[in-house]
């Protein structure tokens, strides 16, 4: 157990939560049954460890292993590959509508911020009002519309259901903390307030980093490389 506790207690220089459960005490107490169960112990081990502490809940970011399936800063990712492409031109999100970045700011409830490496948008979007006229979605478009950043509110449910293709989706860091890069095309569908994947949104999205601050969930979408990606997040003022 050497090395497993050695990797487990590196991994620890990532995490970024409060007083987690120190399961060692645990362990080291199955650990000394009969040798016949320890790989299995060593497994469920690894297992709650994993689940506990690696993807901490205040983190909104839980994987299923099985199913293929990862949910991360309010954007659902399925890791199998899609089986459909769509076709034809998507559909807007809900209530979408091209606002001045001043009346966008008014229109959400979290604060919009600007990526400094990438300046002013050339167009902001609010998207799916609430019954009080709050907006869910702000949407920064550059480069006439291939750059994008979206931000929702990371206390609300699904806002993305993403089907990614191979090579798939990875853990990455921004400003420290956990993130997720999806590199290559993916189909990108819109989940509204109630949970339903909204299928007539679907497009064909470029490389994606999703990430979280300050309870806003982000997604930057473009022509770009990972290290491009995080250095442009990283810029967010």
């Amino acid at each position: 157990m050497g090395d497993l506790e050695r990797e487990l207690r590196e991994l620890s220089a990532w995490l970024d939560t409060p007083d987690p459960p120190d399961v060692t005490a645990r362990v080291r107490v199955r650990l000394d049954r009969p040798a016949r169960r320890w790989r299995s112990l060593v497994a469920a081990a690894l297992v709650a460890l994993i689940v506990a502490v690696v993807l901490p809940p205040s983190r909104a970011a839980i994987a299923d292993a099985v199913t293929g399936l990862l949910r991360f800063a309010g954007v659902s990712i399925a890791t199998s590959p899609a089986s459909t492409l769509p076709s034809g031109t998507a559909a807007p999100l809900p209530g979408q509508r091209a606002v001045a970045l001043d009346e966008a700011r008014q229109a959400v409830r979290f604060p919009i911020r600007l990526p400094a490496r990438l300046g002013p948008p050339e167009q902001v979007l609010v998207a799916d009002p609430d019954a009080t006229g709050r907006y869910r979605v702000a949407t920064l478009l550059y480069d006439g519309g291939t750059l994008r950043v979206d931000a929702f509110d990371g206390r609300l449910n699904l806002s993305f259901h993403k089907e990614v293709m191979p090579p798939g989706a990875e853990w990455v860091q921004v400003n420290g903390d956990f993130a997720v890069w999806v590199d290559g095309p993916h189909v990108l569908s819109y989940v509204d307030r109630g949970g339903g994947i909204r299928s007539a949104t679907a497009r064909l999205a470029a490389s994606t980093l999703i990430w979280q601050d300050n309870d806003v969930s982000y997604r930057l979408e473009g022509d770009l490389t990972e290290t491009e990606a995080t250095e442009i997040a990283r810029s967010l003022r």
